[in-house]
């Protein structure tokens, strides 16, 4: 019997090595490499060089003078990855169009953006009060990201106009031209905001 099991006990190790370790080690070199700031997480520093989140993740902001990302349904606290740890957390609400309980949540978001931009007088922005499937997501829509424009300049002291060009400059289009649907990154809007800003307002 084993002249018949070695060779396939050959081809499993064989295997394990060259798919195992061999490729995998390459491919993150290759990419090191070629991508070192996407091979590494995409992370973002401020001025001062410190590292304040990644750009593919999102962040959890509550105070009045930053633009707010969309609704967590990660669990004990939104958006685990907040303090830098790896978001190990990231999940949906799994709550289906008619859970009732996924009604009361969009009722309870929508009373706290209108009572928190009370200017706006238009429907809210849908991706700001309904999570999205990861929980995790870095960006809002161009339309969820003008819609808080005078609550931030307002806490700010700065322009309207000014605040709106900034999101202007940030919000990039549907890809190709075509798939999804013109959208900012809040986390990068929020530290251009603080270099916009004269003073700067603690991360909530």
């Amino acid at each position: 019997m084993w002249p018949q099991i070695r060779p396939a006990i050959v081809v499993f190790v064989i295997l394990s090595a060259i798919t195992g370790l061999a490729y995998p080690l390459l491919v993150t070199g290759i990419a090191a490499v070629a991508f070192p700031w996407r091979a590494n997480g995409s992370v973002v520093t401020n001025d001062t060089g410190k590292a304040v989140g990644s750009r593919l993740i999102g962040q959890y902001f509550s105070e009045p003078g930053y633009f707010w990302p969309r609704p967590s349904a990660t669990s004990p606290v939104p958006y685990t990855s907040y303090s830098g740890t790896p978001a190990s957390c990231a999940t949906g609400s799994n709550s289906g169009p008619t859970n009732p309980a996924l009604f009361a949540a969009v009722k309870r978001r929508v009373a706290r953006l209108r009572a928190a931009n009370p200017t706006e007088k238009g429907p809210v922005p849908v991706d700001l009060v309904t999570s999205s499937a990861s929980g995790l997501d870095p960006d809002i829509s161009a339309a969820a990201a003008y819609y808080q424009v005078a609550r931030v300049a307002k806490a700010r002291g700065l322009p309207a106009t000014e605040v709106r060009q900034l999101v202007e400059h940030f919000c990039r289009g549907r890809l190709g031209g075509v798939l999804g649907s013109p959208h900012v990154n809040v986390l990068m809007l929020n530290l251009a905001l603080d270099r916009l800003s004269s003073h700067k307002t603690p991360r909530g």
